[in-house]
């Protein structure tokens, strides 16, 4: 049975980039890039993309894709991804793929289902990479985390984090990237729960996890992918898939 499924939510009404699924990017709709990435992932058994929008679903059935049809008013790609996976009762494992990030590396996806598989202990799992630099580490949009001895997730904020108080230099920083492998059953708990109060404050949804109770893992990779997120985000995008 298809134990690890991959979830690629995708949605039309981006504020800052309306329809960004369906962007060209070198010949091919954004969310095809993604697709093919995800495809290559060995621990994978079936992928799935996530949409409300019927222009998006076309597409993506055009160029092959399992596509489901989901409500419109999921405010985040987590409850959209719920909303599939609770009609998927044999699946174990839920991976959350960012439908913006054309070069995502397909052993991220892997080492993030083996994690889940090799350590019945953790709920959820993510990735990050070494942050160094100084502007990135002061930037709230570039979301930071720390970890206990065992690579667990202590916590995420938009501030840096650890603080070096004697700026002795052996402080290493981590970026965290926004891909997530959940056991399926603490998905399904996980958008039941109300926003938590550091949630609310960070304004980082895996803080509700945190705030419950649910060990996250934390795999450490060597780069992040490129995200697009404006529309002038596609020449870098196009450079990274390019140099992979």
């Amino acid at each position: 049975m298809p134990g690890v499924v991959a979830i690629i939510p995708a949605r039309w009404a981006s504020t800052r980039f309306p329809g960004k699924p369906l962007a060209v990017l070198r010949g091919k709709p954004l969310i095809q890039h993604v697709w093919e990435r995800v495809l290559r992932a060995e621990q994978v058994d079936r992928v799935i993309v996530a949409t409300d929008d019927m222009r998006i679903a076309e597409v993506a059935f055009a160029f092959g894709a399992e596509v489901a049809l989901t409500s419109p008013r999921h405010p985040t790609g987590t409850d959209r991804l719920a909303e599939v996976a609770a009609k998927l009762p044999r699946v174990r494992i839920v991976i959350n793929v960012q439908g913006d990030e054309p070069d995502i590396a397909p052993s991220t996806i892997d080492k993030l289902a083996s994690a889940l598989i090799a350590q019945p202990g953790l709920g959820m799992v993510t990735a990050a990479n070494p942050l160094t630099a100084a502007a990135d580490l002061r930037n709230r949009n570039v979301v930071k985390v720390v970890t206990d001895l065992d690579g667990r997730a202590l916590y995420f904020s938009r501030s840096p984090i650890p603080h070096d108080r004697d700026a002795g230099g052996g402080v290493k920083y981590f970026r965290h990237q926004g891909i997530y492998g959940y056991r399926r059953k603490v998905l399904l708990d996980f958008v039941r729960w109300k926003p938590t109060p550091l949630e609310r404050a960070e304004k980082l949804e895996q803080l509700r996890a945190l705030e419950h109770g649910v060990p996250i893992g934390v795999i450490v990779v060597r780069r992040g992918s490129v995200g697009v997120d404006v529309p002038g985000d596609l020449a870098k995008a196009s450079r990274a898939l390019r140099k992979s």
